[in-house]
């Protein structure tokens, strides 16, 4: 009997591996969601982003925009830890955690994807600088289209047509998604920065009842069935990941003396993976019957980030809230004041009457 009938082709090597070691590689997920109802929630989705990517826009400036291009210095050390930490952060916990191929494959797919504009609202609630964190995640995104070839290429080689794998489209839309909400925004805040705080109070209420209702569904819908069909190895690297990417990218800045506000958003920039590009590559690139219910895993990823970085808000929230404000140094002087008295003299332009005559 021919030993090949029931092996897959190994996408992590040029080895080849059995179906029997994909845990779970019949299970088949079906969307509790019609059609229909999923197009109108992927509508309704890409309508709260562009808002909100509007609102954040409004807290942009012009010339500090700029200046992040005129010295790029947290741009490029965001980008080096972006696309050179990430990668290798990612292919480390596959053989630290001795992950199957595909299950490593999955797991590097995810770091080498550029950062989410889910980052760009943290970056707000960690009070960083905005301007830095939009400009960073645009070249991210830009950046991704020829860096996300080369590292799937150089950590995973052997695997044929590797270009194949990028989505250009879903990078271009999520650059689009991006640039030309931020550019509505500038434009706002540049023209009518008055409407500014009307406009970011609004985007940042419709982010959170988003986000608690997008939870709250996913939960529902995915959450159990998440659970029982990942392993707890791929679960534990799901979670170190965007923890270790704002330590590191956090470090870095800290190491070139950014300031606080840069040093934060940096970390933040890092940690993000724009977990819908990820899920694309997964869900066209593999068939089902190779990926098994790996192409769930960035769903996984992007709830462990969340509530990770939900966590490190608390806790800088809570830092500045309980922290005693800073003393000013009061200065005193002592004054002479006959001296004072002394030096004062009345300008003579100042009287217009002529002066008496002592004799009169």
């Amino acid at each position: 009997m021919d030993d090949t009938t029931n092996q897959t082709p190994n996408p992590w090597g040029n080895a080849t591996t059995h179906n029997t070691t994909l845990p779970n590689s019949t299970f088949v997920y079906e969307s509790p969601l019609s059609p229909l109802v999923d197009k109108v929630l992927n509508i309704i989705i890409i309508i709260i982003l562009f808002l909100t990517m509007i609102s954040l826009g409004c807290t942009m400036e012009i010339p500090k925009i700029k200046a992040h291009f005129l010295k790029p210095k947290g741009v490029a050390i965001a980008v080096v830890s972006q696309y050179g930490f990430m990668p290798l952060a990612a292919f480390l916990l596959g053989k630290v955690f001795q992950l199957d191929s595909i299950e490593a494959l999955t797991v590097l797919i995810c770091g080498c994807c550029p950062g989410g504009s889910l980052s760009n609202f943290f970056a707000l609630a960690m009070q960083g600088d905005m301007n830095l964190s939009i400009v960073m995640t645009s070249c991210s995104v830009l950046l991704a289209l020829g860096m996300m070839p080369l590292l799937l290429y150089l950590y995973s080689q052997g695997i044929p047509n590797i270009e194949s794998m990028v989505p250009y489209a879903g990078i271009i839309l999520s650059l689009v998604m991006t640039l030309v909400p931020c550019a509505i925004g500038i434009a706002i805040n540049h023209r009518v920065p008055r409407y500014s705080p009307i406009i970011i109070k609004v985007g940042m209420s419709i982010l959170l009842i988003a986000g608690a209702a997008f939870v709250l569904l996913a939960g529902i819908s995915i959450g159990d069935t998440l659970l029982r069909i990942l392993s707890p190895r791929l679960l534990i690297t799901a979670s170190l990941m965007p923890i270790s990417g704002f330590l590191f990218g956090y470090t870095m800045s800290t190491i070139f003396r950014l300031n606080g506000k840069c040093k934060r958003t940096v970390g933040v920039e890092t940690g993000f993976q724009n977990a819908q590009i990820c899920f694309t590559i997964l869900k066209v690139a593999f068939p089902l019957e190779v990926i098994g219910p790996l192409f769930l895993f960035p769903f996984i990823f992007s709830l462990f980030q969340t509530v990770e970085f939900l966590v490190l808000v608390i806790i800088f929230r809570c830092y500045k809230w309980f922290k005693p404000p800073a003393k000013e140094k009061e200065v005193y002087q002592t004054v002479d004041l006959k001296a004072e008295e002394s030096t004062i003299e009345v300008p003579q332009e100042q009287s217009h009457w002529p002066s008496p005559d002592p004799h009169t």
